[in-house]
């Protein structure tokens, strides 16, 4: 278990920490929206970390809103992107979990979301980076226009990988076409046989610059082997080392080329998500190998986007939003030391929170979130409990947007930009690959998970036999399970769960639905 410490540090910003001035746009703000991958609440030094320097993250931070209660919807990231476009739980769309490289556009392109509706509002919108919420229709034909594209969400352009950094196929896509595609070479991707032929890590481990660990023993690429089978397209392939500036210059070219126009931007950082390959400028700036060098490569990427932003006059009129898709993985299936540099120097991705990314503890889903806009939002630090889905009716509300009805995702203008520091959300769901939980107020209750499957590492990730009960206010690191000391208030938690998601549902594995 983690040694408990401080959540969150004290920082001193002055007595302009009480509210922004207004819950009014004075303008219609360029709005950007950037997602880490797998960035948790310890590895920025706005909120405790004392082993990773963040100095442009931290920067948003003081000069802006750091919110200490926000969370994802999900603590992986195919569901947290889903809750985050389209404002609503990812647990009620069945397939919006952890998708292969070659799924299907998850978002039904006629579905009502966040970037559709800043198009309405007359936005030019983007999406740069990390995806993984799929393309075309199954079956995609990746040396063909992709159709529905990326695009198809709410976005005018698109510059993505289709899914992950550890998933074929490694290319770029651009409003939904390959980018340096030789028609001579035609890409072929498989997720359950190889290509004859075809060098794995298995069949071909002398190959191999970083080595697997766990779930990666596909197709070699750059020297690191994936997840799936991937043959041909070897002139498109990416070169990992290469990606941060890559993306850093399509996020930078769109703000050039909409200075003169709104735009919302969503930019999708790959770091620290597995492998960790930053470029050679990197290399060994953090002291925690690859992993903690990707966070140093990450928080330049944000500051060489705000000095964009700068020179070109735009600071006092764009919104920036920092967050992460879920919260942090040490070991996520390579070995690259990731786990014992940290335990030699000290740091904690979690911040002493228990779990992390895939578990329903709070670690899953408690993420950074910090808000800035220059002149506009204060500093300040708040402790309103704010979700990340709520960007969508938040931001609709605040620039008279249509938002759709029915969704999730629920408004606080003021939580947002910092007129409330404290109040927001009173409950939420929370999900970890398909398996869900319930926080009221400062309880969280996890249903019991039963059945053979059960193993010390689902224990881990908060799948007890038996249903748990927490409170984190007076236990923010989930030391001490309730169940038994508050018989009502897991009785009534139990039936406001199953209120919300269901009478039938079944907690997983061989258990019996709850009654």
């Amino acid at each position: 278990m983690k040694p408990a410490r401080a959540l969150f540090p004290v920082v001193a910003i002055g007595a302009a920490a009480s509210c922004a001035s207004n819950s009014s746009p004075a303008s219609q703000p360029n709005i950007i929206l950037i997602v880490a991958d797998d960035l948790g609440l310890g590895d920025v030094s706005c909120y405790g970390s004392t082993t990773i320097s963040t100095p442009n993250i931290d920067r948003l931070a003081v000069e802006g809103l750091r919110m200490n209660n926000a969370y994802a919807t999900s603590s992986t990231s195919t569901p947290s992107r889903f809750g985050l476009f389209t404002g609503m739980y990812p647990w009620r769309t069945p397939e919006a979990r952890i998708l292969p490289g070659d799924a299907p556009l998850l978002i039904d392109p006629s579905t009502p979301t966040l970037p559709k509706m800043m198009q309405e509002l007359g936005y030019s919108t983007a999406a740069v980076g990390k995806w993984h919420l799929g393309m075309g229709y199954g079956k995609t034909d990746w040396n063909k226009q992709i159709d529905p594209p990326g695009n198809s969400v709410g976005f005018d352009y698109t510059n993505l990988i289709p899914a992950t950094v550890d998933r074929v196929p490694t290319v770029y896509v651009e409003n939904g076409k390959v980018l340096g595609l030789n028609d001579d070479d035609p890409i072929l991707v498989d997720y359950d046989n190889n290509f004859p032929g075809e060098p794995t890590a298995l069949t071909n481990p002398e190959m191999m610059e970083v080595e697997w660990h766990h779930g990666h023993q596909g197709t070699i690429v750059n020297g690191i082997p994936r997840i799936g089978f991937m043959k041909g397209g070897q002139e498109a392939r990416w070169k990992d080392d290469e990606m941060a500036d890559y993306f850093l210059s399509k996020a930078k070219n769109f703000i050039i080329g909409q200075k003169d126009n709104p735009f919302f931007l969503y930019y999708g950082l790959h770091q620290p998500h597995v492998p960790r390959v930053p470029n050679e400028r990197f290399e060994g700036s953090s002291g925690l190998g690859p992993r903690g060098d990707s966070v140093v490569e990450a928080d330049w990427c944000v500051g060489q986007l705000v000095e964009c932003l700068d020179s070109l006059g735009l600071l006092d009129n764009t919104l920036i939003i920092f967050t992460s898709d879920n919260g942090a993985v040490l070991q996520d299936g390579y070995k690259d030391e990731a786990v014992e540099l940290a335990e030699k120097m000290g740091h904690d991705p979690d911040n002493g929170l228990r779990g992390g990314k895939y578990s329903l503890f709070d670690a899953g889903t408690h993420i950074p979130f910090i808000v800035y806009w220059k002149n506009h939002v204060k500093p300040a630090v708040s402790t309103a409990w704010f979700c990340q889905m709520d960007l969508y009716s938040t931001l609709g509300e605040y620039l008279g947007g249509k938002v759709a009805n029915g969704l999730d995702s629920v408004s606080y203008v003021d939580v947002l930009f910092g007129n409330s520091l404290s109040g927001g959300r009173e409950i939420q769901i929370l999900e970890a690959q398909g398996r869900l939980a319930l926080r009221h107020g400062d309880f969280v209750y996890i249903p019991a998970y039963k059945g053979e499957k059960i193993n010390e590492a689902l224990v881990e990730l908060g799948c007890n036999e038996k249903e748990t009960l927490w409170n984190l206010s007076e236990d923010p690191f989930q030391q001490k399970d309730l169940s038994v000391e508050f018989p009502d208030v897991l009785k009534n938690m139990r039936e406001e769960f199953l209120g919300i998601v269901g009478s039938s549902y079944n907690p997983g594995f061989e258990a019996e639905p709850l009654q």
